[in-house]
């Protein structure tokens, strides 16, 4: 099977099959081979597996004898999508197919991953039903991100909400060489721990955290003392003060989501802040 494109290697993998079980060998290549999201040198495979080399999804899936005409519908299927990916450009003003996918089939952690791995260079479109965003990634490393609509949002923050998107569909554009204002310098693989440890900083005060849509309200009569909290409770009071909403204090907060949280929890516990459901 040849995949012409330059993340695929000239000898990727193998996938066999024998006495009835299917599988897969990566052989070295420099991009890897990818099984549900995972990245795997040898395994089997089963009905419904999703296999990715370079930018192509392969679903392993059951043909009967009853359903011969499937059969050649898929062959004739591969056979013209190879000439049409093997077929020179014909002018200057066509482009050369870009990645495209959607989120079901490829979860964000696990196409950033292949990027990081690929020191891949473009700009990651994601888009929802009602929601865009973009990543932008020089060689493999994220340098900056945004969803449009949201232009508080620092750029891992954008990454953080991105990487929660279950459904849409992703596209990977050419690279974009404008500077970006707040820019960084992160590896993926950065990006995805801190994206962990704030999942999991946050679900241990999701319980005691306001709804997104309530207001926090200064307690009155105000009877613990300012002068006891830090510069960043201060700044935290502060802002959640000057906020319509939980959501808008996330998203305008320079702090993390996780950091935010606990700090929001521990003015409230203190007696500083209180919940205004919304009416």
């Amino acid at each position: 099977m040849v995949l012409v494109e330059e993340m695929v290697s000239r000898r990727h993998a193998i996938i066999s099959f024998r006495d009835g079980v299917v599988a897969i060998e990566d052989l070295g290549s420099t991009n890897g081979t990818f099984v549900n999201g995972e990245k795997v040198s040898k395994t089997v495979l089963r009905e419904g597996d999703r296999v990715l080399i370079g930018t192509n999804i392969l679903k392993l899936i059951r043909l009967s004898t009853q359903h011969a005409d499937s059969r050649r519908n898929l062959e004739a299927m591969a056979k013209r999508r190879v000439t049409a990916r093997q077929r020179p450009l014909s002018s200057s003003s066509e482009e050369a197919p870009r990645m495209t996918g959607n989120l079901e089939e490829i979860p964000l952690p696990d196409l950033l991953q292949l990027f990081g791995s690929s020191r891949k260079s473009g700009v990651l479109v994601v888009r929802t039903d009602s929601r865009v965003g973009r990543i932008f990634l020089d060689e493999g490393r994220l340098h900056f991100a945004l969803i449009e609509g949201q232009t508080e949002l620092k750029p891992f923050k954008a990454v953080y909400r991105m990487l929660q998107w279950k459904q849409g569909v992703f596209e990977l554009e050419p690279p974009d060489t404008r500077k970006m204002e707040g820019a960084v310098d992160l590896s993926v693989q950065e990006v995805l721990m801190e994206a962990l440890r704030q999942q999991d900083e946050f679900s241990t005060v999701r319980g005691q955290f306001p709804p997104l849509d309530s207001r926090l309200a200064l307690k009155t009569p105000l009877v613990a003392p300012l002068h006891q909290l830090d510069s960043r409770h201060l700044e935290i009071l502060q802002t959640a003060l000057n906020c319509a909403n939980v959501q808008a204090l996330l998203e305008k907060s320079n702090e993390s989501d996780s950091d935010t949280a606990r700090i929001v929890v521990e003015l409230m516990q203190s007696g500083y802040l209180h919940a205004i459901d919304k009416a």
